[in-house]
C-alpha cells in the first residue's frame, strides 16, 4: 500500500514543525527524497498563507499549498485556487460568543490574520472572514460554546490544539481540499498519505489512503490513524516519508 503513494500532505504546526516553529533538515532530506522519487509533497495547514509562505518557499517546488483548513487553495506559484468564506450572519454570532464569555478571539480573513487584541480599522462587515478560532482554556466554557457552534449546519468546527475550537464555512476541511487536489492531479485520495496530529487534520487522516497520526498527536486523531509514527521533535514526519520512499523502492 505505501508503495502506491503519489502524494504526500503534511500538516504543519505539530507535525512538520518543531516546537521552535522550524523545520529541521531531517524533514527537509525526506521531502527532497521524496520529491526525487516521483512523489508530490505538500502543505496542509491550518495557518494562513501570509503565515507559512516562507516556510512552503524553504520546501522548494510545490504543486498546491492548503491553507486555512483547506479555506483556501494555493497553487505552487502562490495564486489562488479556491477560497471558501463565512456567512456574516455566523461571523457576527461567533463575535458576539466571544464577548460573551471573555475568551480570546483570533481571525484569517482576506484582508490579513488578526485577534481580539487588534483594533480593527473597517465594520467587521467589511472583512471576508476565512476562518474563527477561539481560545477557551476553561473546559466547561469550551463546551457550552462547542454545544452551540456544533449544532450550526452553516459551521465546519475543529481544532487545532485541545483548548481551542476554529470554525470554517460548513464543507471546509483539509480533506475535501486534497479531494480537489488529488482530482486536479489525475488521482485518488486511496494514493495519498496525510499526516497530521489535530482535529483539524482528522478528516485527511481518515480519507486518505494512508492516515498518519503523530507521535504528539490528540488521542482521537490517533485512534482513527492507519498508523503513528514519532513526534514533531522525534523527526516524525521523516520517518514517515522516508518510509514511503523505500517501499517505493522496493527496500
Amino acid at each position: 500500500m505505501e508503495d502506491n503513494i503519489r502524494l504526500i500532505a503534511l500538516d504543519m504546526d505539530g507535525t512538520l514543525l518543531k516546537n521552535e516553529f522550524e523545520i529541521s533538515e531531517e524533514n527537509k532530506r525526506a521531502i527532497e527524497r521524496a520529491k526525487d522519487a516521483g512523489i508530490h509533497v505538500i502543505v496542509s495547514t491550518g495557518r494562513p498563507i501570509g503565515h507559512c509562505r516562507s516556510l512552503v518557499r524553504s520546501l522548494g517546488d510545490s504543486e498546491y499549498i492548503v491553507t486555512v483548513n483547506g479555506g483556501e487553495i494555493y497553487a505552487g506559484d502562490f495564486n489562488l485556487v479556491t477560497r471558501e468564506v463565512l456567512g456574516m450572519e455566523e461571523v457576527k454570532r461567533l463575535w458576539e460568543i466571544q464577548k460573551e464569555h471573555g475568551v480570546r478571539l483570533w481571525t484569517s480573513t482576506v484582508e490579513g490574520a488578526f485577534d481580539s487584541d487588534y483594533k480593527f480599522e473597517k465594520p467587521i462587515e467589511e472583512y471576508e472572514w476565512l476562518k474563527i478560532g477561539l481560545e477557551v482554556p476553561d473546559e466547561d466554557v469550551r463546551n457550552v460554546i462547542l454545544k452551540e457552534v456544533t449544532a450550526n449546519p452553516a459551521l465546519e468546527v475543529t481544532n487545532s490544539s485541545p483548548v481551542n475550537i476554529e470554525i470554517n464555512p460548513a464543507g471546509v476541511s483539509k480533506a475535501a481540499a486534497l479531494h480537489k487536489i488529488s482530482g486536479l492531479l489525475g488521482f485518488s485520495l486511496n494514493e495519498v498519505m496525510a499526516v497530521g496530529d489535530s482535529l483539524n487534520d482528522l478528516a485527511m487522516i481518515k480519507e486518505a489512503g494512508i492516515g498518519v497520526a503523530m507521535g504528539n498527536a490528540q488521542e482521537e486523531v490517533k485512534q482513527e490513524a492507519d498508523l503513528v509514527t514519532e513526534t514533531n521533535v522525534e523527526n516524525g514526519v521523516a520517518s514517515v516519508i522516508n518510509r514511503v520512499v523505500d517501499a517505493k523502492a522496493g527496500v
